[in-house]
């Protein structure tokens, strides 16, 4: 049940990356008692501050947060462990008359926590081994094209270098016969309605593409003066850490860790390769707003604040106090 002093179990404040996610968050923390449960699946990993935005010890003095720093890179933290992490939380913040406020854009994690998830196959690692090794082969556009035969509706919504996600539905299709839209399909038909968590969502996005551009752009350059090559070089000093880890596949990490490699490999000062870390960095951080974008516009229930307008962080507190019943 809600607390005493909220209408809701919690509130959602979600959004592509670069939307100012964070200081809406400090926005709303300094007009409700709230805390923040982190919905980032970079920012678990410890020792991976720079490149994944990680909130400053400043902010994270502000106002409680959870789930952040609680894996090692080595360490897997799937959806389903966040959901019930997430709800955990949620009931200790409310006992304690306080409002939890989920704020990320790991949507699928969202998805977990709001309906559950689909009864899917579980990982098959050396079927993922012989994935990867046929797409070292033969390039991972050559699978999307694969995965375009067995599962359109799949291959439709992913990019044809989005190796996590395309390794993943080709491995539950080998393994199920089944595609990975087809599970979907059936488990949103089974699944039952309303939801049963009272859990509101306020999505930051822009009406310019462009701002959101700037941004990330201007954000990578904000990592790069802040030591983030250093980070990865560190972190690529570890016999335990590789590049196919989820951790170092994070937007960015993998860049600057494969730009490392080729450095090395060709004997040349990695300062040279800066211009070229900048730019793919920058685009796959777009393809993945891209792609968060493009999930948060299947939500019908969320309530949009333009995170460009000037009085954006304005928005997102009269949005926010829609929800909130006491004005504390």
């Amino acid at each position: 049940m809600p607390s005493p002093e909220f209408n809701v179990d919690a509130l959602a404040l979600v959004g592509p990356t670069a939307s100012g996610k964070t200081a809406a968050a400090l926005a709303i923390a300094e007009r409700w008692p709230v805390e923040i449960i982190s919905m980032d699946s970079a920012l678990v990993y410890r020792g991976m501050d720079i490149g994944t935005a990680k909130p400053s010890a400043a902010e994270l003095a502000q106002v409680p947060h959870h789930l952040i720093d609680i894996r090692e890179p080595t360490q897997a933290y799937s959806a389903a462990e966040f959901a019930r992490d997430a709800k955990a939380l949620m009931a200790d913040i409310r006992s304690r008359g306080r409002l939890p406020l989920v704020v990320g854009g790991t949507l699928l994690y969202l998805k977990a926590l709001r309906e559950g998830l689909d009864d899917l196959p579980t990982a098959q690692p050396a079927l993922r081994a012989e994935i990867d090794a046929q797409a070292a082969r033969e390039g991972w556009p050559a699978l999307h094209a694969e995965l375009a035969r067995v599962d359109p509706i799949t291959a439709q919504r992913l990019p044809p270098h989005d190796a996590q996600r395309i390794s993943r539905a080709l491995e539950v299709w080998r393994v199920s016969g089944k595609p990975l839209s087809q599970w979907f399909a059936e488990a949103d038909a089974q699944r039952s309605t309303p939801k049963a968590l009272n859990m509101p969502v306020l999505s930051l996005e822009p009406h310019d593409r462009a701002w959101l551009h700037a941004r990330i752009g201007q954000r990578f350059d904000a990592m790069l003066a802040a030591g983030f090559v250093e980070e990865v070089r560190a972190l690529r000093q570890r016999p335990e850490l590789n590049a196919d880890l989820p951790s170092i596949r994070c937007v960015g990490y993998r860049q600057a860790w494969e730009l490392l490699d080729e450095a090395e490999l060709r004997g040349m000062a990695f300062e040279r390769l800066l211009p070229v870390l900048h730019e793919l960095g920058s685009a796959a951080t777009r393809q993945l707003a891209k792609r968060q974008l493009t999930w948060l516009r299947s939500m019908d229930d969320r309530v949009v604040v333009a995170c460009d307008a000037a009085d954006a962080l304005q928005q997102t507190v009269r949005a926010a106090q829609g929800f909130i019943a006491a004005d504390l």
